[in-house]
């Protein structure tokens, strides 16, 4: 069952402390330049002066929460304010004028009362208004700005969401690729006969208990990486134990640094699939990072002594998912480099700039 809910009804606006006090030195300028022609004294006219500005603002303020229904929808509601300040002001210099003659039979009487309340009028309606629009505009200004900012936290906010998005199917794409290619090298063992097979498997159990719950991990670090990377290298090293090394460093102060997961295990997977593997010798892995002090960019590694790239080659799917997703964790500057080493092998380099942290 539906409940009607009714919204509670919106109170007026009362001025701010900034407005009074703007307003109240407006009154002190006007006072000080229309003292000649009251011939009175100065005090009393910024008495005067002030008592009518403030029943202005009041009327400036309400008005602006008003909800007038009943107007038409064309009318603008800056000129309802306006229209509010100038039918105020000859009530406000009415009675700030009969407060001076003690009461309004008295100042019917006195002339000089009357012609003084026909100039604070047409000076009320001439500064009121003109100080009105310009409170008006400022106002826009501000709500402009506020509007803006609001646009750009949603688009932000919005931004944020596809880029977690791209991160989900980029890793998607991964995943499997990395868990059928660890479960053929235990094929591969057990097929033929090896010994190592049964160790092996335990090590890939252990590893794929840890791996898995980061396959989707966001706040994924490099020390998170570094681990898998050590896990997966043992199992290869216990595979060829003759045709494998492997060396992990990484700078400690690079350990805590986000990371898309399973990145860094795309580059080593590659390195022994298409570099050790094919090589009779074998060779070694490095993998490490290093951040440069004077312009921050941090620079991982991945190099092997294998085979090498041939030159018909082209990168492939893991590789165009890696330099993506570093790109979309640490935006389009990230990129990865491969170059050719000598006498043969591959040295493959993620550089990007790490957000700063507060």
């Amino acid at each position: 069952m539906k409940t009607a809910h009714t919204s509670s009804p919106r109170w007026p606006a009362l001025p701010g402390p900034r407005q009074i006090v703007v307003v109240f030195m407006i009154s002190l300028l006007i006072a000080w330049i229309t003292t000649p022609v009251f011939q009175s004294p100065f005090w009393l006219v910024l008495r005067r002066t002030t008592f009518i500005a403030m029943v202005m603002l009041l009327a400036f303020s309400v008005s602006g929460t008003w909800r007038l229904q009943w107007l038409p929808h064309w009318v603008p509601r800056w000129l309802v304010r306006v229209a509010a300040v100038c039918l105020l002001a000859p009530f406000a210099s009415l009675a700030a004028y009969v407060a001076i003659a003690g009461n309004f039979m008295n100042f019917i009487k006195a002339n000089n009362l009357l012609s003084g309340f026909a100039t604070s009028t047409i000076f009320a309606l001439f500064f009121g208004p003109l100080v009105a629009v310009a409170a008006i505009k400022r106002e826009d200004k501000q709500r402009e700005r506020a509007d803006r900012l609001q646009l750009e936290l949603e688009k932000n906010a919005l931004e944020r969401e596809v880029l977690d998005a791209r991160l989900r199917l980029l890793q998607a794409q991964i995943e499997p690729h990395f868990l059928f290619n660890t479960l053929a090298n235990v094929q591969a063992l057990v097929e033929s006969g090896s010994d190592n097979a049964a160790p092996v498997l335990r090590h890939l159990i252990a590893y794929l208990r840890a791996a898995m719950p980061r396959l989707n991990d966001a706040d994924a670090t490099l020390e998170n990486e570094m681990q898998l990377l050590g896990a997966y290298l043992e199992i290869m090293h216990m595979r060829m134990p003759d045709r494998l090394q492997f060396e992990l460093a990484l700078a400690p102060e690079l350990k805590d640094l986000r990371f898309p997961a399973m990145a860094l295990l795309t580059l080593v997977e590659n390195a022994v699939r298409h570099g050790i593997d094919p090589s009779t010798e074998g060779g070694r892995i490095e993998v490490g990072g290093k951040q440069d002090t004077a312009s921050g960019l941090v620079t991982l590694w991945v190099s092997d002594t294998g085979v090498g790239m041939a030159e018909t080659a082209q990168p492939g799917t893991g590789l165009a998912n890696v330099r993506n997703r570093l790109q979309a964790c640490y935006g389009s500057d990230a990129r990865l480099d491969l170059h050719e080493q000598l006498p043969h092998g591959l040295r493959v380099e993620l550089i990007f700039k790490p957000e700063k942290t507060a």
